[in-house]
């Protein structure tokens, strides 16, 4: 990415941050930033002559219109983050996911300059719904006419926007579907109040982090053998930059460690590296979440974009909680703005 023009839709945010600071370590010309600070703070920006910062959304006419058509790659991370969130209000998901990808297609699509269009999609989108024994989801896994929130109808109909818009107009895109991405720079109750305690307590990993750290019980739903695949920010954003370089049009890749872990084995990994007197809590499992064991097929990856994952869970687990220690009193002032409405 050396000289190029770079575009971060939500670079902001956890994992737009981390690319931005990946990138600027790769030479560019220029990053735009657009982020609303919905559900991120303005602090993750790295400082750095090369960053131009526009608070607001894409999906308006004002930003997104006055935007200049020549950047090389576009990352388009911004959501609305995530499931609860997104059943807590459809509509806001619909204008901050389904909304922004639509008008993004479109504004770009007669783009000479552009070399790839990245989109952030999500792994839970075409993951088998079970809770038995599920086998890995590899990409041409098809998609159930019955997903569990808004927030996962919503990254697959941006799927579908691109798909037609490469089809159409040969809009370079390339769909990146996330597993669970945890690591330094996500922070509990970063942005707005969304409706929800989700606002805070967002994903599970700095969730139990910061329960575990003060000694809170940590609540696991299904018992705690409910899996995921957890992959380490440093990678997902190696695995943005190899869709970017390697990533072909139309596209869709796994940024997955291939990996099925516990929620109880992730609790338990936590409490022994923080040496925290947190309790476990065992409760039923979600009644909306019906993907209760899943974890992506990283081969195709692999094989095409040359992109495998280099931290193991626990090693990436030691740096997070290390940056959280550093990051304590931000993490705490986040969390505070919001305790009326957690309160109440």
């Amino acid at each position: 990415m050396n000289n190029s023009n770079v575009l971060i839709i939500g670079g902001a945010g956890f994992v737009g941050s981390n690319l931005c600071l990946k990138i600027l370590s790769l030479n560019p010309s220029k990053i735009v930033i657009v982020d609303n600070l919905l559900s991120s703070e303005v602090s993750n920006i790295p400082k750095d002559d090369k960053i131009i910062f526009i608070k607001g959304s894409i999906s308006d006419d004002n930003i997104l219109y006055k935007l200049p058509k020549d950047f090389d790659y576009i990352f388009h991370l911004s959501t609305y983050h995530g499931n609860q969130s997104s059943m807590e209000n459809p509509l806001e998901d619909h204008q901050n996911n389904t909304l922004t990808t639509l008008k993004v297609c479109e504004y770009f699509k007669d783009s000479t300059n552009l070399k790839k269009l990245v989109y952030s999609s999500a792994g839970c989108v075409v993951a088998e719904k079970t809770y038995d024994e599920p086998n890995s989801t590899a990409e041409d896994k098809g998609v159930s006419l019955y997903l569990d929130s808004p927030y996962q109808m919503s990254k697959i109909f941006g799927e579908f926007y691109g798909n037609y818009y490469f089809k159409q107009y040969a809009l370079p895109f390339v769909k990146a579907r996330f597993q669970n991405v945890y690591g330094p720079g996500e922070i509990l109750g970063a942005g707005q109040w969304r409706g929800t305690k989700h606002t805070v307590w967002r994903n599970v990993t700095p969730t139990f982090i910061w329960k575990a750290l003060n000694n809170i019980p940590l609540t696991l739903d299904n018992n705690g053998d409910t899996t995921r695949d957890f992959i380490y920010v440093e990678d997902i954003v190696d695995g943005l930059i190899a869709c970017a370089i390697n990533g072909i049009p139309g596209d869709v890749y796994n940024l997955a460690s291939g990996i099925e872990t516990t929620i109880k084995e992730l609790a338990e990994t936590l409490i022994k590296l923080l040496n925290s007197k947190s309790k476990l809590e065992l409760l039923p499992k979600r009644d909306w979440d019906n993907s209760g064991r899943r974890f992506g097929n990283p081969n195709k990856s692999k094989d095409i974009i040359e992109f495998e994952c280099k931290y193991d869970i626990e090693n990436g687990l030691k740096k997070t909680i290390e940056w959280t220690l550093e990051n304590k009193e931000l993490i705490k002032s986040c969390i505070n703005k919001h305790n009326y409405y957690i309160d109440k």
